[in-house]
């Protein structure tokens, strides 16, 4: 074998040399990296007995999956809460009158307890000086099978917020008349009448 120069065997050292400082480089940016990588994952695992980030997101998640169920499950009893409410009397209205002109007070009254499909059952009392009266009907979709007086359809109106107009004595004198009471003198005045809500 051929005896290498003294300029090659230098050329060949300073290669070598260079070669093992950039060796020695990448090892210590190796070592740096690796310990980083240690250090991240220390975090991601908790590291001194501490939860680890990837069951801390686990059990997150499923209280997040719990807490949707909980969400869908107060939407349903939302709607059956308000399917309840639908039919639940909410709207009740109150007319007072004098149905005899000889009595005085407005004492006399007709109230009306509706659901919101206007179903329900309107209540009146008639104030006389020996007695009273009190009837009851049953309500649908805001008309009834028995005859209503005006008054009766005044505190319905109220209840479903249709008013209908004020009553004149005749129409009020009409509708008692067909209720098979006895008939009933003259009504005095104009029927007031007022709203109780909820």
């Amino acid at each position: 074998m051929p005896a290498l120069s003294k300029d090659t065997l230098d050329l060949l050292a300073l290669v070598g040399v260079g070669v093992g400082v950039v060796a020695l480089l990448l090892g210590v940016g190796a070592f740096v990296r690796l310990h980083q990588l240690r250090r991240d994952y220390d975090v991601l695992q908790g590291g001194d007995n501490k939860e680890s980030f990837i069951t801390a997101v686990g059990r997150q998640r499923a209280e997040l999956l719990g807490l949707r169920r909980d969400i869908d499950a107060a939407k349903s009893e939302l709607a059956v809460a308000r399917a309840e409410l639908h039919d639940a009397i909410r709207h009740v209205a109150v007319v007072r009158y004098d149905a005899f002109a000889d009595m005085g007070g407005r004492l006399s009254f007709s109230a009306a307890m509706l659901d919101d499909a206007g179903d329900g059952l309107v209540i009146t009392s008639i104030n006389g000086r020996s007695e009273t009266r009190t009837y009851a009907k049953g309500v649908k979709a805001g008309t009834s099978e028995h005859t209503l007086s005006p008054e009766e359809l005044q505190a319905i109106g109220y209840a479903t917020g249709t008013t209908p107009p004020r009553l004149t004595r005749r129409a009020r004198k009409a509708a008692e008349a067909e209720q098979a009471m006895e008939p009933l003198p003259e009504p005095d005045g104009d029927v007031e009448g007022f709203t109780v809500r909820p």
